[in-house]
């Protein structure tokens, strides 16, 4: 079993760039009092939580780094991001994104969708 999500980081030329990976996980997780065994993988070392909110007609597709290292997981709306090389790539519910291009020509971010967005953000320890 793979949990897949995307990995939004900076290249070597400093230009933002995506990579699909997964995590595979393994069985051995069972609740207590439950015969079936569910499937886990450690991911990430974390640092906090925060929501990320923004209005439906929010536009501003201006290039910019992110402020820190995250994971964004979508949970309304739907947007997209293009980076630095023109590649474009929509997020819509239930999208998990690594984002790491803290540095280097950065990204931007368009609400696409008709509803406003909300992101729920899990920090992540810098490099």
């Amino acid at each position: 079993m793979r949990a897949k999500y995307t990995r939004l980081f900076v290249d070597e030329h400093g230009g933002s760039r995506f990579e699909d990976l997964a995590t595979e996980l393994k069985p051995g997780f069972s609740p207590p009092g439950m015969a079936t065994t569910s499937f886990s993988a450690t991911f990430l070392p974390t640092d906090g939580s925060f929501w990320i909110g923004a209005p439906r007609d929010w536009n501003d597709d201006t290039p910019h780094t992110a402020p820190r290292r995250m994971i964004l997981v979508t949970r309304q709306g739907e947007y997209e991001v293009t980076t630095s090389n023109g590649m474009v790539r929509r997020f819509p519910i239930g999208s998990v994104v690594v984002v790491e291009d803290t540095s280097g020509a950065g990204h931007s971010f368009k609400i696409i969708g008709t509803e406003d967005v909300m992101i729920f953000g899990v920090g992540l320890p810098p490099a």
